[in-house]
Formats: C-alpha cells, structure tokens, sequence
C-alpha cells in the first residue's frame, strides 16, 4: 500500500535512470543490516514475555514528544498500525500490568496512556540491551546506510547498467 501511495505522489520520476548490479547489493545490504537489528529487537521483546509490538507501542509511548498526548489514537499513528491494533495492543499490555489508562484532567472522554512501574522496568531492561546491540550492529548499519545514500550520485565508469522501467498494474 505504501509503495502505490509513494508511486501515485509522482515519486516514480527517474525510474527510467540507469541502476548497477551494485545499487541493488547496497540496498539489500542495508535492508540486511536493518532486519538484522529489528530480529535482535524482536528476540529481546520474547525473551522478557512481552510480543516485539507490545514492546514497540511502550517505547513509543515512553519516547513521545512533550507536546504529544499519550493517547491510543496518537501511537497508532506512530506506529503506522491501524487504531483497533492499538487498543488490542494496549488491552493486553494493561491486562499485563505494564500500561495503565487514565481519564483525561480537562477532559474526562480522554483515555491517556502511561506506564507502570513494571512497564518502566522492562522498558529501560529492554533499551539498555537495545543500546548495547547498536554499540556493536551501528557502525555497520550507518556505513550501510551511507552507502546507500550515495546510490546514483557516484556512478562507476564501466559499471554495466540496467534499466529500470515502470511497470503497469
């Protein structure tokens, strides 16, 4: 869905510019070092007992801006999940002991979101792991990603190209 969206917001100009062999090992080496990463994620989330969403929607919830209120609505957008995931996410992490819900002070048809003590807990468990991980996964990552920053912008002379043309659906 994402990629018709992109691609009918006019994102495909260029399409027909020359690719090398080597613009798709790069782009698949960052994917690689990226799927890399989130497995590392997703095994830590299992390891503690909580699913790698749950484990998502509290960092979410934990890493929102000051000026975001921490409601279902507003991690659904963040998390790019659909608002009835959210709530379900948000039952079995309040059913957990990890979130609880609140009324709103101004408004009491606001449900705000915070976590418990158990919550912050695993939460700062979970991110020391996850920092530690980056320390040895992020030099790799970030020279992945350089490198894919620079597709198209250093071409190799005699490299041999290949077209990439738009295909109809």
């Amino acid at each position: 869905m994402r990629y018709n969206m992109v691609m009918s917001r006019g994102y495909n100009r260029g399409m027909d510019k020359l690719l090398t062999p080597s613009d798709y090992q790069v782009l698949a080496e960052l994917r690689q070092h990226i799927r890399q990463f989130l497995h590392f994620s997703e095994q830590a989330a299992r390891a503690v007992g909580l699913e790698p969403r749950q484990h998502q929607l509290m960092l979410a919830l934990k890493g929102l801006p000051k000026e975001a209120r921490p409601r279902i609505g507003e991690l659904a957008e963040r998390l790019k999940i659909q608002h009835h995931s959210a709530v379900e996410l948000t039952n079995r992490l309040v059913a957990g002991g990890y979130v609880r819900r609140q009324r709103g002070k101004e408004d009491q048809r606001e449900v705000l979101l915070s976590l418990t003590p158990k919550g912050e807990k695993i939460l700062r468990e979970l991110t020391l792991h996850h920092r530690e991980e980056l320390q040895l996964q992020g030099p790799a990552l970030v020279a992945s990603l350089k490198r894919a920053m620079q597709l198209g912008k250093d071409a190799k002379e005699g490299e041999p190209r290949i077209h990439s043309k738009k295909t109809e659906t």
